[in-house]
């Protein structure tokens, strides 16, 4: 235990300084350090320093020391305690941020190692910054007992408190369990790493314990586990570099807080620029899949695209680009998996998604080509009513702007769904082979002439004329541009410079909600 000894002269109260800071920074063991290292992970400083801007980092509360007495705990009290805290920049914005030191009393959170994590996010909370946190910890400190739960659930507040004022960004780089994993799930977005991270509730053991599954901490809880199968983390990083590169990047698209725009940039793709390989793009077969991030690619700047739960619900795509430089979240079917269906999976991806969008004014383009909802007892008995409501829910409530594109298929209540006019979409456009319809030609046959068909001495002919003639009448565009759901129908190469010039008429505007508390979405 380091005592502090009483000085006299500027000179040696400077010297304390100086070695009482280099006890802070270097608090670790060299063999803590060695087998962090050793795990293919950083120490929580090393991974302050590649996320921010060199030199920017300004450390906060760097000699703050727990204060417990129990379990001879008062024997080990490192300057700084298990996270380190501070301020810094990305790309010259600032931005608050926490890294739980893992070398440090295995990163357990304490009493004063919950207050340090709140005080930095309660500074980013006031002056309007962005708040990272970096997770390593092997949960809640023991030794303090119910003052480490309390720790957890002030942080939990403040992650509330901040939801849609301030970003949130959580990186999972290492063990993150049993309490602790709330907090990353409140915030905006999740990083995990492969093979190194984990979140879970109850361990592989207590599992075992109570359950008899025997399961290990990849398969339970691992970065694809989450990015895959439970859709609770959205991004997969290879290493910690790629995780922390990937953070600086997803920083770039966001703003600094909910009053204000994210950052534009200039922009290197011509706004008039119209690519001919649209037009050939959709298949003439309807039950054909294409690749919508082909779509997508062709008409945003330069064909950035950074794609948001990229291995989860993979029948909906959501990430952001920029149009015109100006930011765009971007949400589309995916007619490569299960045709571009919506589902429940798909339904809160994309409602999380454009709610995100909406809550730090991120104007919303929308590519359509949808066949319905998935049918099955399964969907119907976990929930899709409520859940795929969740998505009609998000984007009527959306205020920014909103515009949609029907590259194909706009089937039934999918269509309504998909940010379609009647939810409040601003600017709708179709292509020449959109269908925009209760349901498909088949099907629409076979409800609405089952009598002409089976009392027909050629059925299978009578179904093919009556298709035809449905096909002419009502799968296409035109049917809701005549009511003026659909703004304009264009040809696909046009796209690009007609949804930036709505994304220009469209910057400025403003639709106040009604005055109410909040919604209550059908979560």
């Amino acid at each position: 235990m380091t005592r502090l000894k009483s000085l006299e002269t500027y000179e040696e109260k400077l010297a304390q300084l100086t070695e009482l800071r280099d006890q802070a920074i270097h608090s670790a063991t060299e063999a803590a350090v060695e087998k962090q290292h050793a795990k293919g992970k950083y120490t929580a400083r090393e991974r302050i320093e590649k996320l921010l801007d060199p030199g920017s980092f300004q450390e906060l509360d760097t000699f703050v020391r727990h204060r417990t007495y129990e379990f001879d705990m008062e024997k080990n009290r490192p300057w700084g305690d298990a996270v380190v805290t501070g301020h810094g920049t990305i790309d010259g914005r600032t931005v608050c941020v926490f890294s739980q030191d893992f070398t440090v009393v295995g990163g357990s959170l304490g009493e004063v190692m919950a207050e340090k994590m709140c005080k930095v996010m309660d500074l980013a909370s006031k002056i309007g910054c962005p708040v990272i946190g970096i997770n390593d910890s092997g949960g809640a400190r023991i030794q303090e007992g119910v003052v480490a739960l309390g720790g957890y659930g002030d942080v939990f507040l403040r992650n509330v408190r901040s939801s849609g004022v301030i970003p949130q960004i959580s990186l999972i780089m290492g063990p993150c369990a049993g309490g602790a994993v709330y907090s990353p799930a409140i915030t905006d977005f999740i990083f995990m790493v492969k093979e190194t991270s984990h979140m879970f509730i109850t361990g592989p053991d207590v599992i075992k314990t109570v359950t008899g599954e025997e399961v290990g901490f990849e398969e339970l809880g691992g970065a694809m586990t989450h990015n895959q199968k439970s859709g609770v983390a959205h991004f997969a990083s290879e290493d910690e570099d790629a995780c922390l590169e990937d953070a600086r990047y997803l920083f770039s698209f966001l703003p600094q807080n909910n009053l204000e725009m994210p950052p534009r940039v200039a922009p290197t793709d011509d706004p008039q620029r119209q690519d001919p390989e649209l037009d050939t793009l959709v298949p003439d077969n309807p039950n054909k899949p294409y690749d919508m991030r082909d779509v997508v690619r062709s008409v945003v700047d330069d064909g950035e695209f950074f794609e948001v739960h990229e291995h989860f619900a993979q029948n909906i795509i959501c990430g952001f680009s920029r149009l015109d430089g100006y930011v765009v979240g971007v949400v589309g079917n995916q007619p490569k998996a299960l045709a571009g269906v919506l589902d429940i999976d798909s339904s809160e991806k994309a409602a999380r998604f454009v709610r995100t969008c909406d809550a730090f004014n991120i104007p919303i383009l929308t590519f359509c080509d949808v066949p319905g909802f998935l049918p099955g007892t399964a969907q119907e008995w976990d929930g899709i009513i409520r859940k795929g409501a969740k998505l009609l829910y998000a984007f009527a409530e959306a205020t920014v702007p909103k515009i949609t594109v029907i590259t194909r298929k706009a089937y039934g209540g999918a269509y309504d769904v998909m940010s379609s006019k009647h939810l409040g979409a601003d600017f709708n456009f179709a292509w020449p082979q959109a269908e925009v319809a209760v349901m498909g030609a088949e099907g629409a046959v076979n409800i609405i002439y089952r009598r002409d068909i089976n009392s027909s001495p050629t059925p299978d002919e009578r179904r093919a004329t009556l298709m035809d003639d449905y096909k002419a009448r009502f799968a296409n565009p035109y049917v809701a541009a005549e009511r003026g759901y659909i703004d304009d129908v264009i040809i696909p190469h046009e796209t690009r410079p007609k949804v930036i010039t709505a994304l220009r008429t469209l910057i400025t505007k403003r639709e106040p909600g009604p005055k109410r508390k909040h919604g209550n979405i059908p979560l």
